[in-house]
Order: structure tokens, then C-alpha cells, then sequence
């Protein structure tokens, strides 16, 4: 293989050349939403990141050779409340099932409106129950887990190396979870694996009563059903170190006999909007549908492209700015762009492979690609290595269909500029130019073969 595909590695803090397990069925699992609100645009950023990463894996392996699973956690106590505030008049299970639902539909929307791929598996929580109980019955086996009243917890002093991940000694380890814990714990950094159930909250009957998981055994059953007890890669945002992605490992390594449960740890960097940590108290706090779909993040709608470029034109460990100025630099570059359409053989320029290659440096990967852009006015293998390049990247500019009326009025503006350009008015011959440009409209200029004279074509961007 001629690429030689190197990756940072949470677990080791290096960065190393990455050799899978099997390269015929290279396996990647990334923590995905939890389903109680719309997705907000931190939680865009490992959706984005990682698929990346999953189009250059299928590009390297196959499309065939490479599994993705992503996974909806739909058991949460956001959740409940959400579903009791919501659908006050439906049983608790249907009513929890109409809050994911719906918010799950508009996630998977919001995702493909971020130009990325289904990923190849999408498991939900509540589909996995029985996986959970197993790992919980085999951790109590071995001696790592206890039942308390009801609770099942996990015994991080059974584990002789337990925060590897993190490196943060037991003794400053904290009980990480989104489901309260009773103090009745054996240590303070102990974690519950499975609670208690009221009447009033869903729950499943399992040896230790009717009950729900928690958090963290989820992903590690999820993820062991449908990769195996060891796999390539696991992702997720740097939040998710400790608690979730270190108890993840205890679990699974505990349960399994496992030295590792993933080979390569994989955290994207923080987001913050306008140079502030988004919350709602601070009057920051977007959605990938508001940032989409309205006018509240600078007074107008955003094309799912630019939101894209945004996010890789910073390196996916580092924090990100989110802010106006940066996504209108980001359309800037896109309106550069040529229009190009889909080509299944164009396949992506050295250069944007090599950058991505390198513990996915987007930064240089977008510069490239920018090159190629460049050159692709005048050099018909730069078009096509532009659009494979930008097809790798997940940012194949789009023609925008228009009306015949919307048409015609930029035909005339057109015109107007012809007239303009004829009569030496070039000033205001450019500020026509600016100005279509900012709507996503791209001139083209040219000369009749046949009288000579300037001709302008456009095309819509987005």
C-alpha cells in the first residue's frame, strides 16, 4: 500500500502509522447522539471529523473492507423528562419513543445536510439490552462489578490499571454519570453499570430487578456485538475521555479478558461560538437545524457545505471558533470553487491524500484542494483531480436548481454588468460581481468564438 495512513493515538499520545487488525474488515466505532434534543454544532464536529476519516479509510481498504458504527443512545434520563414534559398523556415507553424518534430523523437529517455518509451501522441502546446484561453478569463473574440495592457498579480497584486512558490516578477519579449513584458505593470512583427503576421510568427486568443501564455500558456492549471485542478505532469529542471512554475500557477489557478494547483512541477538540463556551445561559447555544434552517447565528441561513469547510479548515484535535466571520470565510473559498459533477474515476490529487494521511491534516487538505480550484479553470486533469479531491473531503460543490423567474432576473443583472464593462464603468462592474458572488452566484467570463465580443455565463453555488 502506497499511502501510509498515521493517526494520534489518545491512548499512547503519539502518533504512529496505523495498522489494522484485518485489513479486509477494518472496524471504526464512534460515540454518537444522545436523542433528546435537536444536535447542536459541537456535536456536529465528530460527526464531520470522523466522517472524513471514514472516506479516507473506504478510499485506502475498500469501501467494502471498512465498517463504521455510530450509535444512538436513546436510554437517558434527559429523556424521560423530555418525554414526560412533551406527551404527557401517552404510556412512559411510547412516549420516550416519540421524543427519539423524532429527534433521531432530524439528526440523520442534519448529518446528510453536513455532506456525510451513512455510517454502516447505526445500533440504538434500547435494542441492546440484553448485550448489557451479559457484560454486566460476566464483570460480576470475574469479580470486577457488585450489586448494591438494587445497582450494579463497577469496581475500579479491581482493575489494576484503570485510568490509562485519561491517565488520572484512581484516587482523583470521580463517579462520571448521567444517572444519579446512591452512596453505597465500595470507592468513591466506582460507576454504576446498572439502576434501579421506579414505576415511572422505563425499565427492563434483568437478575437484579426491573431496571435501565447506565451510561457508559451502552457503547462497550454496542460496540463489542457489532466490531468484536477488539477493534481498529474508536472516536469521539475530548469530553468524552473520562468519564465515558475510560469506563468504556474498563468495562469491555474487564468483561472480555482484553488487553485493549480499541487499538487507536481517536478525541476531536472543544467548539466554542464567538470565542465563548456555548450554553444557553451565555445566548449562544445553536443547532445544526437553526444554523440551517434560520436566521438566529448572523441573520441568515447557511449552506450544510460551508458549516462542513468551516469545521475542517481547523486540524480536529485543535479548538474550534465558531463564529460568523469564520463561516463567511469559509463560503468565500467555496464560491472559488468550480461546479463540477460527480466522477465516480476522478480519483483525488496526491497532495490532498497526503495531507489527510497525516493524522487527517484538513488544514493542508483544503489548501490543496484550494490549488487545485485554481488550476481547474485552465487545466481540464486539475478539474477532475479537484473533483476527486473534493469528493474525498465530503465538499463536491452542488449546482443549486433556480426557477425560470429567479433566472431571468439574474440574466438581466448579468447584462447590466455587460453593459457596464462596455462603457468602462468597471467599478461598479465589480460591485455586481461582489454582489451575486455573496448570493452564491459565480460569473464566468469569456469571448464569443465566433464575433469576439465578452460573453458572461453563471451558475448558482448553493
Amino acid at each position: 500500500m502506497s499511502l501510509t495512513l498515521k493517526l494520534y493515538n489518545t491512548l499512547t499520545r503519539q502518533k504512529a502509522p496505523f495498522q489494522p487488525i484485518d485489513p479486509d474488515n477494518v472496524r471504526m466505532y464512534v460515540c454518537g447522539p444522545t436523542v433528546y434534543d435537536f444536535a447542536h454544532i459541537g456535536n456536529a464536529r465528530p460527526v464531520v471529523v470522523f466522517d472524513v476519516l471514514y472516506r479516507l479509510l473506504r478510499h485506502v481498504y475498500g469501501d467494502a473492507h471498512v465498517t463504521y458504527a455510530r450509535n444512538i443512545t436513546d436510554v437517558d434520563d434527559k429523556i424521560n423528562a423530555r418525554a414526560l414534559r412533551d406527551h404527557p398523556g401517552l404510556p412512559l415507553n411510547e412516549a420516550i419513543r416519540a421524543v427519539t424518534d423524532s429527534t433521531e430523523r432530524q439528526f440523520q437529517a442534519d448529518a446528510a445536510a453536513l455532506g456525510c455518509l451513512e455510517p454502516s451501522i447505526q445500533p440504538r441502546a434500547t435494542d441492546n439490552i440484553a448485550q448489557m446484561i451479559d457484560i454486566i453478569e460476566r464483570l460480576i463473574e470475574r469479580g470486577h462489578a457488585y450489586a448494591a440495592e438494587g445497582e450494579v457498579l463497577f469496581d475500579t480497584r479491581s482493575m489494576a490499571d484503570y485510568g490509562q486512558l485519561s491517565k488520572r490516578p484512581l484516587d482523583e477519579q470521580q463517579a462520571g454519570v448521567r444517572i444519579a449513584v446512591d452512596a453505597h458505593k465500595k470507592n468513591p470512583g466506582d460507576f454504576v453499570l446498572w439502576k434501579a427503576s421506579s414505576d415511572s421510568e422505563p425499565g427492563w427486568d434483568s437478575p437484579w430487578g426491573r431496571g435501565r443501564p447506565g451510561w457508559h455500558i451502552e457503547c462497550s456492549a454496542m460496540a463489542g456485538r457489532y466490531l468484536g471485542e477488539v477493534f481498529d478505532i474508536h472516536g469521539g469529542g475530548l469530553d468524552l475521555i473520562f468519564p465515558h471512554h475510560e469506563n468504556e475500557i474498563a468495562q469491555s477489557r474487564c468483561a472480555h479478558g482484553t488487553e485493549v478494547m480499541a487499538n487507536v483512541w481517536m478525541h476531536n477538540g472543544f467548539v466554542q461560538v464567538e470565542g465563548r463556551k456555548m450554553s444557553k445561559s451565555e445566548g449562544n447555544f445553536v443547532t445544526i437545524n437553526e444554523l440551517l434552517e434560520t436566521d438566529k447565528f448572523g441573520g441568515r441561513k447557511w449552506p450544510g457545505e460551508v458549516l462542513r469547510l468551516a469545521m475542517l479548515m481547523t486540524h480536529y484535535r485543535e479548538p474550534i471558533d465558531f463564529s460568523v466571520k469564520r463561516l463567511e470565510e469559509a463560503e468565500r473559498l467555496i464560491s472559488r470553487w468550480p461546479v463540477v459533477e460527480p466522477d465516480d474515476d476522478a480519483r483525488p490529487c496526491e497532495n490532498v491524500l497526503d495531507a489527510l494521511a497525516d493524522d487527517l491534516n484538513t488544514v493542508a487538505a483544503v489548501q490543496a484542494l484550494h490549488g487545485l480550484a485554481q488550476a481547474s479553470h485552465s487545466d481540464a486533469d486539475a478539474r477532475r483531480r479537484f473533483a476527486g479531491s473534493a469528493a474525498l473531503l465530503g465538499l463536491l460543490p452542488k449546482q443549486t436548481e433556480v426557477d425560470d423567474a429567479v433566472a431571468a432576473g439574474i440574466d438581466a443583472v448579468v447584462e447590466m454588468r455587460l453593459e457596464l464593462l462596455k462603457a468602462k464603468n468597471f467599478a461598479e462592474a465589480d460591485r455586481i460581481r461582489n454582489e451575486l458572488a455573496d448570493k452564491g452566484i459565480q460569473l464566468k467570463d469569456g469571448k464569443d468564438p465566433a464575433s469576439g465580443e465578452r460573453v458572461t455565463t453563471w451558475e448558482m453555488k448553493r
